[in-house]
Formats: structure tokens, C-alpha cells, sequence
């Protein structure tokens, strides 16, 4: 009888054993999956960011920018194209009935959490005020404005100088004159359409004396001026602004948009970033996947043999 119940005792110690490494190991691999799709869905919001993807539509000076045509087709909203020389800022503009719209809404008009590169909905398109303000998200992977941030480097900031605003059917040139850090609640600076020649100089000379970097190139109250603003990595509340004057003259890009580098010659964004990085997101995913359910099994088994030996 007590050999009976010791045998019995020991199948039910195996099978609780058993249950208990199979609820283990579902609940690592649930977690796998929940990880898996986590960084799924997170390529996919960089992805719907990525300046690459509107290239097709960019307008050019030189052709009759049909594309651009098809993309106010599909969103009467898009109305320019903004580009800052020796970054990855490229990318359409629209305008919303108010500023909350293009936070959660793309280019093309449908959800997108990375929202679009939006011009302050109290501003005229053809940017005739004193001083117009584009909103976009800071993102990684330099994705959006996610490249403002890289202009707190003094480096950064005096390589790039010039950029580019496509706007009622033609191109114009931006001057970078200042970067700034300041707050969102800071009605100094985010307070766009400035009247009066007193107010507009007040302004700009608020805008310099915030500024953590300025270059002289003589702007002043008689200018069109330019702020592309986003959220900074710094403070919950900071932000950061890229100030330009708006000229008629076009400037050359004399950065390799494919292959961003610093004054230095070291590398800042590298699009063909090896083998690994240049592989599809599934790709990645999958080998991970792969190679962590093998480790996770040659865990188990081993442990699976000190018990049997015990």
C-alpha cells in the first residue's frame, strides 16, 4: 500500500512537473509574441514616418510636379514641401481647420500616430505673415522632426545653414539663423501672425536673446521668418524651434541625402547601415523569435535532464 502510494505520489509530483514547465514555457512565449508585435508595430509607425516614402511625390522646379498634384488629389490640405539641407526633414505640409488635426493624421488624410508636418492653422499658406510656425513630432530614427534635436550640437547647427519651401507652385530658400529651447506654454515665441513693425522686432529679439545658437545674417522686422518647432527629449514641456528667414533665392543642398555625414566626416545617419539593419522588420523578427525559442528549449531540456538524473 505504501509503495502504491509512493508511486502515485510521484506520478502526480511528474505531472505537476509537467504543468507547471508548460505553463512556463507558454507564458514565455507569450511573451515573446506580445514583444514581437510590440516592435512590429512600432517599425511600422517609423515607417509610415519615413521621409523616403513621400519622395515619389516631392515637387520639383524642373517638371511640372504631377506627383505633388496626385498628393493634394488624394488631401486638398497639402499645400507645400519642406526640406532641411543635411538632415532627413523632407517632407510634405498640410493645414488643418485647427492645430489637433495632423497630430494623429498623415499627409494622405488616415490615422497615423505619426501625424504630419502641419503649419499652425492661424497662418496663410503662401506664408505672407511676419512669422508662420510648422509643428511635427520628434521621433527616432531621425523620422519627422526628429532631427531638430541634433541642431543643440554647436557642430550641427553651423553645417547647416540653408534649406528649402515649396509653396505656391515654386521653390524658396530657407537661412537658419537661431535655435531655441524654450517651453510649450511660452506665448513669447508660439504666438504666430505678429502685427505691427514694434511687436514684430519685440519678437524677434525675444527669439535671439532665447536662443542657444544664433547666426548673423541680418534679419530683421521686414523679413518673413519661419519656425519649425517640435517636442524635446530634454523636459516634459521643452521644446525645440529651428528659426529661418524666408528668402526668394534658392539655395544648392550640397549634403548626400542618401548618406548624411558631419562636418568631421563621421557618419550621422547611414541608410545602408549593414546587412542586419537593411533586412526587412519580419526578417528581424523572426530570427529573434527564432533563436530565443531555441535558447529557451536548450534551457528546458537541460534542466529537464538534472531532474530525471535526480
Amino acid at each position: 500500500m505504501n509503495i502504491a502510494a509512493k508511486k502515485i505520489g510521484r506520478i502526480a509530483v511528474k505531472i505537476a512537473s509537467n504543468v507547471v514547465d508548460f505553463m512556463i514555457l507558454t507564458i514565455i512565449l507569450l511573451m515573446i509574441a506580445v514583444s514581437a508585435y510590440a516592435m512590429w508595430d512600432s517599425d511600422q509607425v517609423y515607417q509610415a514616418a519615413d521621409a523616403s516614402r513621400f519622395a515619389v511625390y516631392k515637387p520639383s522646379a524642373e517638371e511640372d510636379s504631377i506627383s505633388f498634384a496626385e498628393l493634394q488629389a488624394m488631401n486638398p490640405e497639402v499645400f507645400g514641401w519642406l526640406t532641411v539641407y543635411g538632415t532627413n526633414i523632407d517632407y510634405p505640409i498640410a493645414q488643418g481647420p485647427d492645430n489637433a488635426k495632423y497630430v494623429n493624421t498623415s499627409v494622405f488624410g488616415t490615422y497615423s500616430l505619426s501625424g504630419a508636418i502641419f503649419l499652425d492653422y492661424l497662418n496663410n499658406k503662401d506664408f505672407h505673415d511676419f512669422n508662420s510656425i510648422l509643428y511635427g513630432h520628434h521621433m527616432e530614427k531621425q523620422a519627422m522632426f526628429g532631427d531638430l534635436g541634433s541642431f543643440s550640437d554647436k557642430n550641427f547647427f553651423d553645417s547647416r545653414i540653408y534649406g528649402n519651401l515649396y509653396f505656391s507652385g515654386k521653390d524658396h530658400g530657407l537661412e537658419f539663423f537661431a535655435f531655441i529651447k524654450t517651453d510649450a506654454y511660452d506665448g513669447g515665441v508660439f504666438t504666430p501672425c505678429i502685427q505691427g513693425k514694434e511687436a514684430q522686432q519685440a519678437y524677434l529679439q525675444n527669439l535671439m536673446d532665447k536662443a542657444l545658437y544664433t547666426r548673423n545674417i541680418g534679419v530683421t522686422a521686414e523679413d518673413h521668418i519661419l519656425l519649425l518647432t517640435t517636442c524635446s527629449s530634454d523636459s516634459t514641456n521643452g521644446r525645440d524651434i529651428l528659426a529661418a528667414r524666408i528668402t526668394n533665392e534658392c539655395y544648392s543642398d550640397t549634403f548626400n541625402t542618401e548618406n548624411i555625414r558631419e562636418a568631421n566626416g563621421q557618419v550621422l545617419v547611414d541608410r545602408q547601415a549593414g546587412i542586419w539593419k537593411s533586412a526587412p522588420m519580419w526578417l528581424r523578427i523572426t530570427l529573434l523569435i527564432v533563436m530565443f525559442i531555441l535558447f529557451v528549449i536548450t534551457i528546458f531540456y537541460i534542466i529537464k535532464r538534472k531532474r530525471v538524473k535526480e
